[in-house]
């Protein structure tokens, strides 16, 4: 147990000045944090842990390994090509997948494209579509990853980029969206659903709070303080029959068993006439007051980014 530990330390070691020295972004700064902090639960040792400390680090200890491994055993970087059998039954899954997509069943796309992969493991395209099924599915750390390999396979591949920006999007990480729209829109500079995305998630990103800010979204209180607004609210409360209908459902409540008529239920009369007399109200709202409506409709409205030109897949 004691090697284990030492070997655990050393680990630890190498991760922490990775974290300090490595040049690393953010996320995989945070990563490497959770795998330090992982590390030295399961082993129960910590970096204040010097008597398990070893003479030579760890990148050292595997340069020299490296050295005396016979030149027979090194793997070579090259990756091995799929043999003529193995592309066709790959485009065949990819295909398969690509049916799977139009009828929306996304775990059986994820299925047949994780199968391409095992064939043709370098193909930038079926990385990309996969990411799009993972999309679909929610899983949007799922798409990021496989969008970034599709990049490193075919860096100039800017669907690879739309899908990352609408991933990252999703996962509220706007100025990575638009870094990446911006990218695709190089590569590809006519795509209308890119400049579209691209103009949303830059609005996004501005309308993102500062430290101890209040998130985007619903403003209440500029409404409350709105007098149009509540001139609105006023008349609706004092319509006649939307205190009629909301007496009626108090009283109902009040009294489930009494004044109602075998097999009726007042409760869903009363909603019903209720939704009825909502709707009539907001018409008349909006022939009196239509700018104040669509204003309201402008901050109600979830602007995300769209999918539309990433629906097709390759």
């Amino acid at each position: 147990m004691e090697d284990k530990k030492r070997l655990a330390y050393s680990i630890i070691q190498f991760l922490h000045d990775q974290l300090h020295n490595g040049g690393l972004s953010s996320d995989a700064q945070e990563s490497l944090e959770v795998a330090i902090q992982c590390l030295e639960t399961a082993f129960g040792v910590s970096m204040g842990d010097r008597d398990l400390a070893v003479s030579q680090t760890l990148p050292d200890i595997f340069a020299a390994a490296t050295l005396k491994e016979p030149p027979s055993v090194r793997v070579t970087s090259e990756p091995i090509p799929p043999s003529e059998e193995e592309t066709a039954e790959a485009e065949r899954l990819k295909s398969e997948g690509n049916e799977h997509m139009k009828t929306e069943h996304f775990e059986a796309a994820v299925s047949c494209y994780t199968k391409a992969l095992e064939l043709n493991p370098n193909n930038a395209v079926y990385f990309c579509n996969r990411a799009a099924a993972y999309s679909k599915l929610g899983n949007y750390v799922g798409a990021v990853r496989d969008c970034e390999r599709a990049i490193s396979i075919d860096p100039n591949y800017s669907k690879a980029y739309g899908r990352m920006g609408l991933a990252l999007s999703s996962l509220n990480k706007y100025t990575e969206a638009v870094n990446h729209y911006k990218r695709a829109l190089e590569l590809d500079p006519d795509n209308e659903t890119y400049k579209s995305n691209l103009k949303i998630a830059e609005q996004k990103t501005k309308e993102m709070p500062s430290p101890g800010g209040a998130p985007p979204g619903f403003d209440l209180a500029s409404w409350l303080n709105n007098p149009g607004f509540m001139n609105m609210a006023s008349n609706l409360m004092n319509n006649p029959q939307v205190q009629q209908l909301m007496t009626g459902m108090i009283s109902s409540n009040q009294n489930p068993l009494g004044g109602a008529a075998p097999g009726a239920n007042p409760a869903s009369n009363d909603l019903s006439s209720l939704i009825q007399a909502g709707q009539q109200f907001a018409q008349q709202m909006q022939q009196q007051n239509p700018e104040l409506i669509e204003q309201l409709r402008s901050q109600m409205r979830s602007r995300t980014p769209s999918a539309s030109n990433e629906e097709h897949q390759e």
